[in-house]
């Protein structure tokens, strides 16, 4: 127990798992120092949570922000390839949407990036692995503008910084180059997507090189993985057995992973277990294409998964604001979890599910976790996503954030 007086005390707050009995949390240089009922000690700031929700802020292990809000530089071609039946034209989709990389400048990301981050600051949302296409087209724009903006928000949100070989390797003379300059430039993740490729061969090639390439830094892997409607396409399996193979195990994040949607269930049962053993999280985006993993029976293997925003109003989805809760309530309905017990999961894959797919340390509401806290206008989990309204107030590195500063930089109300 402190004796001190602490920066920050949120009272009366509801936590998930507090039984329905009211605590008072203390925070200190970024940290949950104490939690209990009734903490009387002086402190710099106080927070009533008045008998609501109070949990670990959110985290979207999956964003594309180096594209946020670029839908209106382009046709609904792609949306319309990606939505194509069956998905069988999901390679022709991401081609189409290369179109936006004819202007591809940090001039014009860096604001639209800035938006999508104060909008996830607005809605608790302070840890995002964030995409940034790298290739002969976008050459390092993207990569520049998302780290210049992971400073412009370091205390608020926690960006991850992914370069993204978007539209291949082996298919892209000079890509890998880049990719290698991305990262000595400071990207934090290793990004690929080898069923772009045009074989298996060159899919391998891909994979391999960028399992080479986060060695080679230190970094963690994220990868789109089939991400089209054939049931033959399986670069999860090769990309769990690479894991595998390098000792990467916990360090690969598989994204999307569409085509599992229609796998046999023996090779499914196979594929789990396969995964269980590399320690390898899936990333699932269930409103933004219409196949996703087999979510259900994925965490019912013992499978992590959780939800990511994905887009933001660009070549394959018009809506998102980087409001978590929102994704989760779009999600019980395409997966069909609305029972009590599935949406405490759900929410579970908004925070301490996704802070595990991104290895974040210290993560939760304990003594010794760092403090990142949503403070909520509602009493439970079920009528947090019923709502999916902003915190009250949120709390990042131990600080208050200023919402107001960021529904201005989010232009709410501007269109």
């Amino acid at each position: 127990m402190t004796s001190e007086a602490v920066d920050l005390l949120v009272k009366n707050a509801r936590l998930p798992n507090g039984g329905g009995v009211l605590s008072d949390i203390a925070i200190s240089d970024g940290a949950i120092v104490e939690i209990g009922p009734s903490i009387e000690i002086g402190a710099g700031a106080t927070v009533d949570a008045r008998g609501h929700l109070v949990t670990p802020s959110y985290v979207n292990a999956h964003l594309h922000l180096c594209k946020v809000w670029t839908l209106p530089m382009m046709s609904e071609a792609a949306i319309e390839a990606y939505h194509a039946k069956g998905m069988s034209e999901a390679a022709k989709a991401i081609d189409l949407a290369a179109v936006v990389k004819a202007n591809c400048d940090a001039s014009w990301i860096i604001p639209n990036a800035r938006r999508a981050m104060a909008l996830a600051a607005l809605h608790g949302n302070l840890h995002i692995r964030g995409f940034a296409d790298v290739d002969t087209k976008a050459r390092l724009e993207g990569v520049k503008a998302l780290i210049a903006v992971r400073e412009e928000f370091r205390g608020i949100v926690d960006l991850q910084v992914v370069a993204f070989a978007q539209d291949g390797l082996i298919r892209e003379p000079g890509a890998d180059a880049l990719m290698r300059e991305a990262m000595a430039m400071g990207a934090d993740v290793v990004g690929g997507i080898p069923w772009i490729e045009a074989n298996a061969a060159d899919a391998d090639a891909h994979l391999k090189f960028c399992f080479d390439l986060a060695a080679e830094f230190d970094a963690d892997v994220s990868m789109l993985l089939d991400d089209v409607g054939d049931p033959n396409m399986k670069t999860l399996e090769a990309m769990a057995r690479e894991a595998l193979a390098r000792g990467y195990e916990g360090r690969a994040l598989a994204h999307h992973c569409r085509a599992m949607a229609l796998y046999p269930e023996d090779y499914l049962g196979e594929l789990k277990q396969l995964l269980r053993q590399a320690r390898i999280s899936i990333v699932s985006d269930p409103h933004t294409g219409p196949l996703h993993a087999r979510v259900r029976e994925l965490l019912g293997g013992g499978v992590n998964v959780c939800l990511g925003q994905d887009d933001i109003s660009d070549a394959y989805y018009p809506f998102g604001r980087n409001n978590m809760p929102e994704v989760a309530f779009l999600a019980s309905h395409l997966l069909w979890m609305t029972k009590e017990t599935e949406i405490a999961t759900l929410y579970e894959m908004i925070t301490s599910r996704a802070a595990e797919a991104m290895n974040l340390r210290q993560y939760g509401v304990e003594v010794g976790c760092a403090a990142n806290l949503v403070v909520l206008d509602q009493p439970s989990v079920s009528e947090a996503l019923r709502f999916h309204s902003p915190p009250a107030a949120v709390i990042s590195h131990g600080r208050l954030v200023d919402l107001d500063s960021m529904r201005e930089l989010a232009q709410i109300g501007r269109g």
